[in-house]
């Protein structure tokens, strides 16, 4: 009868530590404005991602030298990954008639341009805005380098909010990039 519980100790205690699953959260592709007049292949460099965004937890802010991290809340992707992917879909819709890819996908067409962005922050300030801050380098007919920094504040409060800032913010910075490609 000792002998059975302890072997039921072990078992007990992983099953007291696990934790439930984390809720996981991707960036949604916002619509923008097309634009003509763009090189016909774009290919959209893999993203420079500023270190303390590379986890699996959802950065809430990094204010007050103190990084407050959502612990239960994840990314469904990496965060690198994921800006890539979705600033692919988003400058495709905006660039109708070009190829946009990425240079970490499958296929390697010669391209006309390319766009390599780092992405410096991330998260929200004290006033609880998102702050996108990125650098932007375009090499091909409109070459330009350009930093950029993005505001906008959550539609809602907790993380479905903090995430569509995040979305909004990412497809204005899609906005930015096809607006350079253009020449504008």
């Amino acid at each position: 009868m000792i002998r059975r519980h302890i072997l039921l100790l072990p078992a007990a205690w992983l099953a007291s530590c696990a934790s439930p699953n984390p809720a996981l959260y991707t960036l949604a592709v916002m619509p923008g404005e097309p634009h003509i007049g763009t090189p016909h292949v774009v290919e959209l460099r893999a993203i420079g991602l500023a270190r303390y965004l590379e986890r699996s937890q959802i950065v809430r802010s990094s204010e007050d030298f103190r990084l407050d991290v959502l612990g239960g809340d994840w990314w469904g992707e990496p965060l690198d990954a994921m800006l890539g992917r979705v600033l692919v879909q988003e400058l495709t819709e905006r660039l109708p008639g070009t190829t946009v890819f990425a240079e970490s996908g499958a296929i390697s067409p010669a391209a006309d341009a390319t766009v390599a962005i780092n992405v410096l922050r991330l998260d929200s300030d004290r006033s609880g805005a998102v702050i996108l801050l990125a650098q932007i380098a375009i090499s091909g007919p409109n070459a330009a380098t350009k930093s950029v920094r993005l505001s906008v504040m959550p539609p809602s409060p907790g993380t479905p909010g903090l995430v569509s800032a995040m979305s909004i913010a990412t497809g204005q910075l899609a906005d930015t990039v096809a607006a350079v490609l253009a020449g504008r």
